[in-house]
């Protein structure tokens, strides 16, 4: 009736939003008149509304300055402004280019099983470097929709520069072995940190 996750009945329980009568083995119920009247106090809820959010730094170093979590907050607070109700809030620490993020399959598994109406990011590459066109596609066969925060990306050299080097000793490694691939990525990366420096000398 409204499309509230079990997670957000729970917080608005206790938060004292929606209370439920409970029974005798401690099931919740919700009064029909309680919802409605939840309903025309706030129009913004519904199943409209229900939102996961998707943040992702490339590196460990990028998590320790703290990028995440600011990421995070400002998704946090961008959804917050929109009324929306989140239901997730899934984080990764790996390159735009990593197939087998933790995060990016639990999004993908919940809009499968309509958990979610939004999946909020604050910038296009955050969902992925390539191939961002396929998983709105995929998403939105289930009812989703991709909502971006920023249309405009910050301009974030380092993190470029290891997608070309990802790219590289993935393309490598096909051809030359896991040894080669990862002997190739590493003269590529001695090669652009040479020509950061020569850049920085001029």
């Amino acid at each position: 009736m409204i499309g509230m996750s079990i997670e957000g009945l729970r917080h608005w329980e206790s938060a004292g939003i929606l209370v439920p009568m409970r029974t005798l083995t401690n099931q919740r119920r919700y009064r029909v008149a309680d919802l409605q009247a939840l309903l025309s106090e706030s129009p913004h809820v519904g199943r409209a509304s229900r939102c996961i959010l998707y943040a992702r730094v490339s590196t460990k170093k990028q998590q320790e300055a703290g990028n995440l979590d600011r990421q995070l907050g400002r998704l946090t607070t961008f959804a917050g402004e929109q009324h929306w109700t989140v239901v997730a809030a899934l984080t990764d620490v790996a390159s735009g280019l990593n197939e087998k993020r933790r995060g990016l399959h639990q999004l993908l598994a919940l809009a499968q099983q309509h958990q979610a109406d939004i999946v909020a990011v604050e910038y296009k590459d955050r969902l992925a470097r390539f191939g961002f066109a396929y998983l709105e596609t995929f998403l939105q066969a289930f009812g989703v929709r991709v909502v971006i925060m920023e249309h405009t990306a910050k301009d974030d050299q380092q993190e470029l520069v290891d997608d070309v080097i990802a790219i590289t000793t993935s393309f490598s490694a096909r051809i030359y072995g896991k040894r080669g691939g990862r002997k190739i990525g590493a003269t590529v990366r001695q090669a652009m940190a040479t020509l950061a420096q020569e850049g920085d000398s001029v």
